[in-house]
């Protein structure tokens, strides 16, 4: 993987990009404050309001200040101080210093539960997205480098984006009453103590966006260690690493990216903190030249003694605040980049709704292949070409031929995962892509060879075929009669209820054959499937029982459409069609006998597979 570019600081000719750059990246802070207000308008309002009063109080505590330095030099001084005045000015400051404190801690509270409610709300809203992609995008590498990089950061974001923009507003609002105050002794201290943080700034800029570049350019990286990661530490590799010795050579290469990632960030983390401590000492000079010159305005006898204390806690709280706020605006600009990430995800184009129909124009013509070609995105050679058949109400057809020969690409075209680039496929006489989605996905049921094992229970194992009923017991135990797995589900702990896998307290791991059992109780859940399609779901059997569980599986599917997938031709030669496939294509069809005495490669594979039998 290329290394990223070299991190340098900021030149001159490079800061009018820098400045294009930095205010692009803002459109996406109405979005992020809009979102706020969409998931809870009286939190975004009180974190606004004390915001606002945060940002005043500081003010009027450096004033109350003076007036009590003032009263108590005039006391010592010639005799004509109150001091009721300055027990009430005393009393004054410390309730406005505990109402300073009460904002600060609501506007952690409220920080507190916004961040909750808006980092829920942005999963949701990236886990809603995923429901609405296709497949396509789940096998696409740089799709799951975008969705890593939307996962990773842009949850937490879009509240610190709004508690950025509210802790500008603050300090603005504390600027502007510093400086309606610091007006009456000169406007160049205005000018002074807002040009001092301003280095600083254009720096921490320029490094946020070195970080973001590095951010996205570490991606597949960060999504490599995560796999890594999984591997080493989840019960379903544990057996393999530990058979195979890879444990080891694993750890390491783990180990190697993050040694390759630790070294860009400690570079980045040096420039940052080595110009950011350069630039901070220029500010603090500024600020010691202004102490100095409000100290020598006060020996002059041109301000007061609690004037000049005034203004020296202005200059100081003053320059925290520019700091604090261009600081803000920076972190604001390296939030609006991260969020980039986010709507970059959000906004992934999906294909548009397919079809409404419901019902197809002939419900005897089953389903039909016309001429489909199909190639993989960023595939040079079709998975899928010219391939005809056709399979009547109530028919079987077995699909025949070597890993990589197209019958699960076949299964994923049936059921829309994917469309056709060359031809149709119809259903009842109806093109797919005229066909409600949902409603064409309740008349067919599959199970893949690679069938999901849920952490959750048996009974909803067995459920998730048919998510209307995905809580209906009775179903789960006709599912399961039909399945084969009542058997042993009876034998279990809890019975329907038994948790299953190990990520859960008192999980029980069940056998392969026991699984497949269960995901072909899962294919009956789908009780108005009209097409029941087995991709190789009983590998794991052995020769004896697989042929059983097709026999019982073909009797309980009668008036069914089926399509079977299976590299043992014991069972194949059950079907009324077998569709021999080859790189993609269809090179025979026909019955067993037919193609027995035809003598081709279908007659080939079984001779071959039967001999290994005798």
């Amino acid at each position: 993987m290329p290394r990223p570019p070299p991190l340098q600081p900021p030149r001159p000719p490079e800061l009018r990009q820098l400045a294009r750059e930095f205010l692009s990246v803002f459109k996406y802070s109405r979005r992020a404050l809009t979102l706020v207000w969409a998931t809870s308008r009286r939190l975004a309002l009180a974190l606004g309001s004390l915001t606002l009063l945060a940002g005043a109080l500081p003010a009027l505590v450096a004033w109350i200040g003076a007036q009590i330095v003032d009263a108590v030099v005039l006391a010592s001084t010639h005799g004509q101080g109150d001091s009721h005045r300055v027990i009430t000015l005393v009393v004054l400051e410390g309730m406005v210093i505990a109402a300073l404190a009460l904002c600060q801690r609501s506007l952690s509270f409220t920080n507190s539960l916004l961040r909750q409610q808006l980092g829920h709300r942005v999963n949701v809203m990236i886990l809603e997205k995923a429901l609405t992609l296709d497949l396509e995008h789940f096998e696409d590498s740089e799709f799951y480098d975008r969705l890593t990089r939307a996962r990773r950061e842009a949850s937490v974001r879009p509240l610190s984006l709004v508690s950025r923009s509210f802790g500008l507003a603050q300090n603005l609002v504390s600027l502007l009453s510093f400086s309606a105050l610091l007006l009456h002794y000169s406007p160049w201290a205005v000018l002074l103590l807002l040009l001092a943080g301003l280095p600083g700034f254009v720096a921490e800029t320029k490094f946020s966006s070195d970080a973001f570049r590095l951010f996205r350019w570490r991606s597949a990286e960060k999504r490599m260690q995560d796999y890594l990661e999984t591997v080493l530490a989840r019960e379903d590799h544990a057996k393999e690493v530990k058979l195979y010795g890879l444990g080891r050579r694993l750890l390491d290469r783990y180990k190697g990216i993050f040694v390759r990632l630790y070294g860009e960030d400690k570079r980045l983390a040096l420039q940052r903190d080595s110009w950011g401590f350069a630039l901070g000492l220029l500010a603090t000079v500024t600020l010691y030249c202004a102490y100095a010159w409000v100290a020598m305005s006060a020996v002059r006898g041109e301000i007061s003694v609690g004037q000049m204390t005034m203004y020296l806690m202005l200059f100081r709280q003053g320059q925290m605040a520019v700091t604090a706020a261009l600081s803000a605006v920076s972190g604001l600009y390296e939030d609006n980049l991260y969020l980039s990430t986010l709507y970059e995800y959000l906004e992934t184009p999906v294909r548009a709704p397919g079809g409404h129909a419901l019902q197809g124009c002939n419900p005897q013509d089953g389903v039909r292949f016309e001429h489909v070609s199909f190639r993989y995105p960023g595939a040079t050679e079709a998975a899928i070409e010219d391939v005809s058949l056709h399979l009547a109400p109530g028919g079987s057809l077995a699909l025949v031929g070597a890993n990589g020969s197209g019958k699960t690409t076949l299964i994923k075209l049936l059921t829309r995962l994917y469309q056709p680039t060359a031809g149709r496929i119809l259903l009842d006489g109806l093109d797919l892509r005229e066909w409600d989605e949902s409603r064409l996905r309740e008349r067919i049921g599959v199970i893949f060879q690679d069938f999901t094992r849920y952490q959750m229970q048996v009974g909803e194992n067995i459920g998730a075929g048919d998510e209307p009923h995905f809580e209906d017991e009775a179903r789960w135990r006709e599912a399961a009669e039909k399945g084969r797995a009542s058997e042993f589900i009876a034998g279990l702990p809890s019975g329907y209820t038994t948790q299953l896998g190990k990520w859960f307290l008192n999980g029980r791991e069940l056998s392969g054959g026991q699984w497949q059992k269960v995901a072909l109780s899962r294919a009956f859940m789908r009780t108005r499937a009209d097409v029941l399609v087995l991709d190789e779901p009983t590998a794991a059997m052995d020769a004896q029982a697989e042929a059983e569980v097709f026999e019982h599986f073909r009797q309980l599917a009668k008036g069914r459409m089926t399509i079977l997938i299976s590299h043992r031709f014991s069972t194949v030669r059950m079907a009324d069609q077998i569709a021999v496939l080859d790189h993609g294509r269809l090179v025979e069809l026909g019955s067993h006998e037919s193609l027995m005495q035809s003598g081709g490669r279908y007659a080939q594979l079984f001779t071959l597979q039967a001999r290994g039998y005798r």
